[in-house]
């Protein structure tokens, strides 16, 4: 499917054609749009590879916005004319990777830009040298263009600051208002006070400017030891606001930046940088969760007491909660570390490159991001939201083929050995412009285990010893003779095939059931990794014992979450590209991985999600 293939529709006798398990629907006929001439006016056979048309940007539709109390902030000032455009920014530490509550920010701050015709910045808050690495940096910017944004210029970096940030502490010494302090943590921490206490001031609180000047002029040249000395502002230490008691902006820490080098042995805090940065920017709207509500007085103040021209107004949001995994940055890393999972982007972390290694669709991450809301209220979402707004992008947008996951082998008594026959099928039953496959239809043939059954339950519609069902765009068969091995399991099906019941039952009788096959000879063996939730509670961080302590979220984890199987798909695929999306009919929706999976080799898919919530029908959303 080229980029810009307008969409199509089947028309209401291939429909039928379809529901009835005939032939395949309508026949292939030459696209409108889109198509190349040379293959517009070829039928797709079974051995040429429809992948060039499974991977560009779907057609799903992106949601119109919905309004919120950010929306409405930002819809004020502009009527007020307080500000002309917006700017925001999203200004992640570059210390991990990106996760699902992160693509919620992206979405936000870049999706307002981009409905507000204004910009957004991306800028790494990179002040904790220790942690940071350019890893992060490049999977943050690839993460963020795969979602399908862009930001404005160059990628920023709070350090590109540092120089500026330094002569504003100089300017707050030289006003009276900060100062150097040479407490250590753990007295800071006495001295602090707490929520129902008051601080105490620091004995080296009255310090003259002069002095403080000199002596954070000792710290930037390296005079003293990592930790011995900070410099706070001075604000309040009986404030009942515990980050306004004369908060830390800047410590000593002897370590390699990866911007700047050895340049800087003092380094700003966060709250500091924060602000600023979103000041140098011209950010007219700084967009947070609501962890840092209490962090906006500090933000305010800093601006107001330095001489800086802008002054962003800080907004909080609540931050999303995704029920079922975990997001704390130091629970993935010790998933990581501990070789629990097989690295950021395993398709069971919650990490963007996680969920693009599963083949989630940016479509249905952004769908997710803007039906989870914006509010003030805790957003606590269930995992079945993602899967659903991820289903129903990807049911538009992943061409259908077969696939055989755990097969029994049928042998079709009457079907000639060596002749191959075969069925057409269209890639997708509403996108006629894509075309069909040729579905090759041989002597042995393999179906799902679960669609036979010895002894079926009630309603059972599959294949039965004795009993008929169709195979998918094919005909009927009944099964005559059911095959065991020496242990009991059903290893072969003797079936015969009805050459009357193209596109129609047989006479005199009703055949309800169809269900999907695939040639033994023509298969392609492929290794699928069928993937499921990793944890098998919906909050495995927040679980107590007995003893009132947290559980280890550890032990929460789900043992079935990846299960590696051989199955068989159409050869169709066998050209397929990495991070080619597919429905397995009546199975699921599938990806061929993005690093495993090599075109013209094994193929090696992810399932991304089921066609239906299957924690929901068993009772363990």
């Amino acid at each position: 499917m080229p980029p810009g293939l307008a969409m199509g529709t089947c028309s209401k006798a291939g429909l039928r054609l379809l529901r009835s398990g005939a032939p395949g629907g309508p026949r292939h006929t030459r696209p409108q749009t889109g198509l190349p001439v040379a293959l517009a006016a070829t039928k797709f056979r079974y051995n040429r590879s429809f992948a060039s048309y499974c991977k560009p940007a779907m057609s799903h539709e992106a949601p119109a916005p919905i309004s919120n109390f950010i929306r409405q902030v930002i819809d004020a000032d502009l009527a007020s004319g307080k500000h002309a455009s917006i700017v925001t920014r999203f200004p992640p530490e570059p210390n991990g990777y990106l996760h699902v509550g992160h693509a919620k920010s992206i979405c936000l701050n870049f999706g307002l830009a981009e409905d507000y015709t204004g910009l957004c910045n991306l800028r790494m808050d990179d002040t904790n040298p220790e942690k940071e690495e350019d890893e992060y940096i490049a999977a943050i910017q690839e993460d963020v263009q795969w979602l399908g944004y862009q930001w404005q210029g160059e990628v920023r970096y709070a350090s590109n600051y540092f120089d500026q940030l330094y002569a504003y502490a100089e300017e707050l010494i030289v006003a009276g208002k900060a100062y150097v302090d040479d407490l250590t943590p753990e007295e800071m921490r006495q001295y602090r006070g707490n929520l129902n206490e008051p601080g105490k001031e620091s004995p080296y609180r009255s310090r003259t400017p002069d002095e403080n000047l000199t002596l954070f002029r000792q710290m930037r040249d390296g005079a003293f030891a990592d930790g011995s000395k900070t410099l706070r502002v001075k604000i309040d230490m009986a404030s009942g606001n515990i980050n306004l008691r004369d908060p830390v902006i800047y410590r000593i820490r002897r370590a390699t930046h990866h911007q700047t080098g050895d340049k800087w042995c003092i380094y700003p805090m966060y709250d500091y940088t924060h602000c600023i940065s979103d000041a140098l920017e011209g950010i007219t709207h700084s967009l947070c969760t609501l962890e840092f509500e209490d962090h906006r007085p500090l933000y305010d103040w800093v601006l107001n007491n330095i001489t800086i021209p802008a002054h962003p107004q800080q907004i909080e949001f609540s931050r999303l909660e995704l029920l079922s995994v975990v997001t704390s940055k130091r629970k993935l890393r010790q998933l990581v570390e501990e070789h629990l999972v097989t690295g950021w982007d395993d398709p069971r972390m919650p990490t963007i490159s996680g969920m693009r290694r599963r083949g989630y669709s940016p479509e249905g991450i952004r769908l997710f991001a803007q039906r989870a809301g914006v509010s003030k209220t805790p957003n606590v979402v269930d995992f079945a939201s993602l899967e659903g707004a991820v289903r129903e992008t990807l049911e538009e947008a992943s061409p259908r083929v077969i696939a055989v996951l755990d097969p029994i082998k049928v042998t079709l008594t009457n079907f000639e050995p060596g002749v191959t026959g075969s069925r057409s099928a269209p890639f997708h039953p509403h996108h006629e412009e894509w075309g069909e496959r040729e579905i090759p239809l041989a002597r042995e043939i393999y179906i799902e285990r679960e669609d036979f059954a010895e002894v079926p339950p009630p309603k059972w519609q599959r294949l039965t010893p004795g009993g008929e069902v169709r195979l998918r765009y094919s005909y009927v068969i009944k099964c005559d003779e059911v095959i065991k091995d020496s242990a009991g399991m059903v290893v072969e099906l003797k079936c015969s095939l009805d050459k009357d019941t193209l596109g129609q039952n047989p006479v005199g009788r009703k055949v309800k059931g169809v269900i999907h096959w695939i040639s033994a000879e023509h298969a392609i063996e492929a290794e699928v990794r069928m993937y499921d939730r990793l944890f098998t509670v919906a909050r495995p961080d927040a679980v107590r014992g007995d003893d009132g302590e947290y559980v280890d979220f550890k032990q929460f984890m789900n043992p079935a979450s990846l299960t590696v199987i051989t199955g068989y798909v159409e050869p169709v695929v066998r050209d397929a590209a990495p991070e080619t999306r597919y429905q397995f009919e009546r199975l699921g929706y599938f990806v061929t991985d993005r690093k495993d999976h090599v075109a013209g080799g094994k193929p090696v898919f992810n399932r991304t999600v089921t066609l239906k919530d299957t924690w929901a029908t068993q009772g363990q959303a």
